[in-house]
C-alpha cells in the first residue's frame, strides 16, 4: 500500500490483517456506481482467532469496543483488497454494528464507537458517517461484535 492514507495507517501504527474470506454464500464487497458496500466483517484478533461471546457476559465494555474497532480493521482490509489503494475512499457513508449482548444490555453504541472512531482516525473527517448500533440475541459463529458498511469511493 502507498498513498495518503497508508502513510496515515502508519503513523497509527495500524497494520491491516489479511481481509477474512466469506463464511457463507456471499462476496465481501459490492461496488455499484460510486458506493462499494461491503459485506458484515466480524472480530477477530491479533492472531486471526474470532473474538467470540456475549458482551456483558464473557467480554466487557472495553473489551467489546476493541472488539467493533477489529471489525473495523477487517472492513478496511476488504475495501483494500477491492480497491487496491484506500485513497479511492471518498467517505464512509454508513457504519451498521451488531453487538452479541445480554438482554440487559444497554451500551450498544459505545461498543460501536470503536469501529466508528477507527473511521475517523484512518479517513478524519471523511470518516464521519451515519450508523446504526443494534443489540442481538446471537451472531453468525458466537462472534461478539459485526459491522457493515458503505463507502463512497472514486472511479
Amino acid at each position: 500500500m502507498t498513498g495518503r492514507i497508508a502513510k496515515r495507517l502508519a503513523e497509527l501504527g495500524i497494520t491491516l490483517p489479511k481481509p477474512p474470506a466469506p463464511v457463507a454464500s456471499y462476496v465481501p464487497t459490492v461496488i455499484t456506481g460510486n458506493l462499494i458496500f461491503v459485506s458484515g466483517q466480524v472480530c477477530l484478533d491479533a492472531k486471526g482467532q474470532m473474538i467470540t461471546g456475549k458482551v456483558g457476559a464473557d467480554l466487557d465494555l472495553e473489551q467489546a469496543k476493541a472488539a467493533a474497532r477489529a471489525c473495523g480493521l477487517a472492513t478496511l482490509a476488504q475495501l483494500n483488497a477491492a480497491l487496491g489503494d484506500l485513497d479511492r475512499v471518498v467517505r464512509c457513508v454508513k457504519l451498521t454494528g451488531f453487538v452479541n449482548a445480554v438482554p440487559d444490555f444497554r451500551d450498544h453504541p459505545k461498543v460501536i464507537n470503536g469501529a466508528s472512531d477507527l473511521m475517523f482516525e484512518v479517513f478524519g473527517e471523511a470518516g464521519r458517517h451515519a450508523r446504526a448500533a443494534v443489540g442481538a440475541g446471537s451472531l453468525p459463529l458466537n462472534t461478539s461484535v459485526e459491522v457493515d458498511s458503505i463507502f463512497e469511493i472514486t472511479a
